[in-house]
């Protein structure tokens, strides 16, 4: 892979990036798995090809760092609000059964 090669794809990675951080505050875990994949190969594909790395190409890897933090904190945040909701539904389905086994009537 040239180096022009190697930065088409590090930009490429950095979209996906930008797209994959919108997409976990979205939700949609499934579509956030398939771009996570992408760009690990995009970034597989420029490691070790790049040579030195350069303050643009720097620049660039600080992003991608960024977005992905943000994306694991939006995906994070909705894994812990979903446990929440199943807790609270559990609570709930204790409630009514311990209510109907003393056969009062609501």
């Amino acid at each position: 892979m040239s180096g022009h090669e190697a930065r088409s794809a590090l930009q490429r990675a950095l979209e996906i990036s930008r797209e994959l951080a919108i997409v976990a505050e979205s939700g949609d875990v499934d579509l956030a798995l398939q771009l996570d994949a992408e760009r690990l190969q995009h970034l597989k594909a420029v490691r070790g090809t790049l040579g030195q790395i350069d303050a643009a190409d720097r620049g660039i890897l600080t992003e991608i760092g960024v977005l992905n933090d943000r994306a694991l904190g939006s995906l994070q945040h909705r894994q812990r609000a979903k446990a929440r909701d199943m807790d609270m539904a559990s609570v709930g389905r204790r409630a009514v059964r311990a209510y109907s086994a003393t056969g009062m009537r609501f």
